[in-house]
């Protein structure tokens, strides 16, 4: 196999795998042996990631996993959370969840995996938002706890949660958890507890057209939502000061100029974002404007200071604007403690080489930058892993799928991510099991300033050939 990038560190790292898909279930439109979509947070040397295991074609998954990591991401240990899905061990109510996201409430010493959940017993449906919580360090998970049923004509959408972990705070310990309810046209829902996730209470908000927000919360308690308008077509953001009670907004970011990434990938512009040790804010997502003819898509970031007020986007330097590199699905993370011109900041994504490619001929990759001083000038990209065929890779109702967002966290000693990675296959719904996918990480953290990553094709397929031989005997 002949590999090449276009402008970007031609580099693998050495991968683990965290947690593969266990389930049987027979439904006719769920692969098996799938892991898609992980979010991670951490905290020190511990990070915990949360992922679907068995997505379905028509909508969420099997049920959500776990993995948990005290060192770094060395070792992890990871399962499907409990008394979640008819799946889990032990059973819980619900047919399906998705849309899986964690945090670390420091106050309470609790770790939390939020989640969306339906009941139908084919197809999907936002029936409810749970928070599934662990209080032994992400070794095991209680009940879930229900943030929100859905009643009537609400069907939920789009889940997020973030906590206060600013010690001087006025709203130390608040957790804040983020969805819409698609059913009633994508309508902004956000939810505060102050007691460790035991108990949410709703709050009172514009009623604006909302997907995808991310809730981040200043060192002064301020939350600040950076959020799609509900047609993804541009970023905005809503804002709490009283510990969120209630919001206002929304405020304007941008709007976003899109290149439809190749190959009927599912590439939904979802943002992702971060806060600094100051309480500057950081919003990235994949955008084509510094592109002639807007031909691919660079990521573009935007910062503020109060979330009301953002700066214009600019353009993330991953790789020349001549390259024919497309980048989309950015995650982005703050090193803690850091701010400013000294922040540290660490950037993922999902890219292809060529943007003009079809379904046969994408070559998906996954890739990481640093920048030097707090995002104004960045180090060397570097390609994580790939490419992957999008035939490996479960095929869903908007397209090939990986996740609608990526992630990645500050650990002691540089940073880690958890992503979806795949062998040759060609990944098939239903019964009959072809698909060899499985949530991986780097071995060791990946550098925190700048990557160190030797090139060299002889590297690339030695990592490739041990990644797919793990997932053949995974398998």
């Amino acid at each position: 196999m002949t590999l090449a990038l276009a402008s970007t560190a031609f580099a693998n790292v050495a991968i683990t795998i965290v947690r593969g898909d266990p389930y049987t279930n027979t439904d006719s439109t769920v692969y098996h042996k799938t892991a898609v979509e992980p979010d991670t947070f951490s905290a020190g040397s511990t990070i915990v990631s949360t992922f679907q295991l068995g997505r379905y074609y028509d909508g969420g998954a099997t049920n959500v996993g776990f993995a948990t990591s005290r060192n770094n991401g060395v070792s992890w240990r990871s399962n499907g959370l409990p008394n979640l899905t008819i799946n889990g061990s032990p059973p819980g109510p619900y047919h399906r969840a998705t849309d899986p996201a964690v945090t670390y409430d420091a106050q309470d010493a609790v770790w939390m995996i939020v989640t969306l959940d339906s009941l139908a017993t084919s197809g999907f449906t936002g029936n409810a938002i749970t928070v599934s919580r662990s209080t032994d360090g992400g070794a095991t998970w209680g009940v879930p706890v229900t943030v929100k049923n859905a009643s009537g004509f609400q069907s939920f959408d789009s889940t997020w949660i973030n906590c206060d972990n600013t010690s001087t705070s006025p709203h130390y310990g608040n957790c804040y958890v983020e969805w819409d309810d698609n059913g009633s046209g994508n309508v902004l829902h956000l939810s505060t507890s102050t007691d460790g996730g035991l108990t949410w209470h709703e709050a009172t908000t514009p009623g604006s057209i909302v997907i995808g927000g991310k809730p981040l919360v200043q060192p002064n308690g301020t939350v600040v939502v950076p959020i799609d308008d509900g047609f993804a077509s541009s970023a905005e953001s809503f804002v709490s000061t009283d510990g969120g009670t209630s919001y206002s907004g929304p405020f304007s970011i941008s709007s976003y100029q899109i290149h439809g990434p190749a190959g009927s990938l599912r590439a939904l512009d979802i943002l992702s974002a971060d806060v600094d040790a100051a309480g500057k804010i950081y919003v990235v997502w994949y955008d084509c404007r510094f592109r002639s003819g807007c031909s691919s898509n660079d990521i573009v970031m935007s910062t503020s200071t109060n979330g009301m007020t953002w700066t214009s986007p600019v353009r993330i330097p991953i790789d020349p604007t001549t390259s024919t590199d497309d980048h989309f699905l950015p995650g982005i993370a703050v090193k803690p403690g850091t701010s400013g011109s000294s922040a540290g900041l660490a950037l993922v994504y999902w890219f292809y080489p060529q943007a003009n490619c079809t379904d046969t001929t994408c070559q998906l990759s996954y890739g990481y930058i640093t920048p030097s001083t707090g995002g104004s000038t960045w180090g060397t990209a570097t390609q994580v892993f790939g490419p992957i065929g999008l035939h490996w890779i479960p095929f869903t109702v908007s397209g090939y799928m990986v996740g609608d967002y990526s992630s990645v966290s500050y650990v002691t000693g540089g940073t880690q991510t958890v992503f979806a990675a795949a062998q040759s296959s060609n990944c098939t719904e239903g019964g009959s099991i072809t698909c060899k996918m499985a949530m991986v990480a780097p071995k060791t953290p990946l550098p925190g300033a700048g990557p160190q990553f030797r090139a060299g094709h002889d590297r690339v397929a030695t990592h490739l050939g041990h990644v797919r031989g793990e997932l053949k005997r995974m398998s």
